[in-house]
């Protein structure tokens, strides 16, 4: 029989030079949820592999996104380990695919390599970056042969415009000091070149939407612009119908109309976001404007099935983007900025009033959540912040009236100018009633006062 302080004598070399690892015990759920994840993010990818035919697919991609999360978990030297090892697998792969073929799995190759990295990212505990992650190498994979027809079919000019974009958002906006400037601190570089790089963004997924789905891109642009500055969306929207062609004419009037309800929409939801005893005050005219805007654009429905059956022909698309429109627009910006501030400091409630006006003009957005901060401060009632929000959503609706005459089509400028002040007066109508009715329904329905 072995004598303790001998087998002692043994034992604590051995643990002293490593060779006994000490035991951790992880939280059975936690772990399980990072492993989870991390094997259903493999198998999104791993899917898309193998219905491709990929040698490397479901299984492959599902167990190197294991082997991540359990190196992310163990910590960084084993993570760095189970890296270096798929990197092997993925040399491996490759040198087996030239035996056989004369090309390489260099795409597949680098989906590898990013699941594994996602994988160990949720092995140490993140959650929306690997999933982002995973969920975009997935598009492009999926989409390789919308965005090879695409990329092949790219001209010089349009090339140019794409560098220019990159170049306003990436290089000159950063450079731009930040806050007020100038002895009265009215000038904000950075806001009005925002404006700039939000003009040249829409201009250019405008025309992407358009190359790629034709007149069906408009529309979908419509809602999405709308969401970001309808007037700028209205504006790129009705350009494109300039050729006069009945589907292009269709698609960029059911377009605005998207616009001006994702501008409604919007602002309603950062009002009610923001301070939602005001956004139930504007709930009535918010409301109606939306249903009017929804019972014109289904009006059209049926007009534009029947001309998209019947015409269809091609259309010749002007460059994605346009840089001195861009600086046209950045300037009327930064000049109806300054005045708006001016006003703000010079009246009361006003003021108050004239800036949502202004702001409504130039930035609806800005203005309701100017309106939703002052009532969170105690600085305006509830009732006039609902007011300005309002305003300025009317004057978002109707400054797009004279953007519309750049279609210099007459048939489309009748039919919106009538949209757009139907819309207008139906508001307008609503913000009257909107405090007498809310009212009247709080004493016959007290449990909605929970909501005011």
């Amino acid at each position: 029989m072995t004598d303790p302080h001998t087998a002692n004598a043994i034992v604590e070399p051995l643990i002293q030079v490593g060779m006994s690892l000490p035991e951790i015990k992880w939280p059975y759920l936690v772990s399980l949820t990072r492993l989870s994840l991390a094997l259903a993010l493999g198998l999104l990818i791993g899917l898309e592999r193998e219905r491709r035919g990929k040698e490397a697919g479901l299984r492959t991609f599902s167990l190197i996104a294991l082997l991540g999360a359990m190196g992310g978990t163990l910590g960084d030297n084993y993570a760095y380990l189970i890296l270096f090892l798929v990197g092997i697998l993925t040399v491996f792969l490759n040198v087996q695919r030239l035996r056989t073929d004369d090309s390489s799995e260099l795409t597949t190759s680098a989906a590898m390599l990013i699941t594994c990295v996602a994988g160990i990212l949720c092995g140490k505990g993140h959650t929306a970056t690997p999933a982002s992650i995973i969920v975009i190498v997935t598009a492009l994979l999926a989409w390789k042969d919308r965005l090879t027809g695409f990329s092949l079919g790219l001209t010089e000019n349009e090339m140019r415009s794409a560098l220019l974009l990159a170049i306003l958002a990436i290089v000159i906006y950063p450079a731009l000091p930040v806050g007020a400037i100038g002895p009265w601190k009215l000038i904000e570089p950075r806001a009005a070149w925002v404006t700039v790089i939000l003009i040249a963004g829409i201009g250019f997924v405008n025309y992407v939407l358009w190359k790629l789905y034709g007149t069906r891109g408009i529309v979908m642009t419509g809602f999405l612009g709308g969401l970001v500055n309808s007037s700028i969306t209205v504006s790129e929207l009705a350009s494109r119908a300039r050729d006069n062609q009945r589907d292009t004419v269709s698609a960029a009037y059911r377009g605005i109309l998207l616009a001006t309800a994702a501008m409604l929409i919007r602002n309603g939801g950062l009002l009610l976001i923001l301070a939602p005893a005001a956004a139930f005050s504007a709930l009535i005219p918010f409301v109606l404007m939306l249903v009017i805007n929804a019972v014109w654009f289904f009006i059209d429905t049926d007009t534009v099935k029947k001309t998209v059956e019947t015409q269809t022909q091609t259309v010749e698309l002007p460059l994605p983007f346009s840089l001195s429109a861009a600086l046209k627009y950045g300037l009327l910006f930064l000049i109806l900025h300054i005045a708006g501030v001016i006003a703000q400091q010079g009246f009361g409630e006003a003021g108050f009033y004239a800036v949502s006006l202004i702001g409504g003009v130039v930035s609806s957005a800005s203005a309701v959540a100017a309106a939703a901060s002052l009532v969170t401060s105690g600085s305006v009632p509830e009732h006039v912040a609902s007011t300005g929000a309002v305003i300025a959503s009317l004057a978002s609706v109707l400054i797009n009236l004279p953007l519309v005459l750049r279609a210099h089509n007459r048939g489309l400028t009748l039919r919106l100018s009538v949209a757009m002040l139907s819309i207008s007066v139906v508001g307008i109508a609503g913000a009257f009633v909107a405090k007498p009715l809310l009212g009247f329904l709080l004493e016959a329905f007290p449990m909605l006062s929970q909501f005011n």
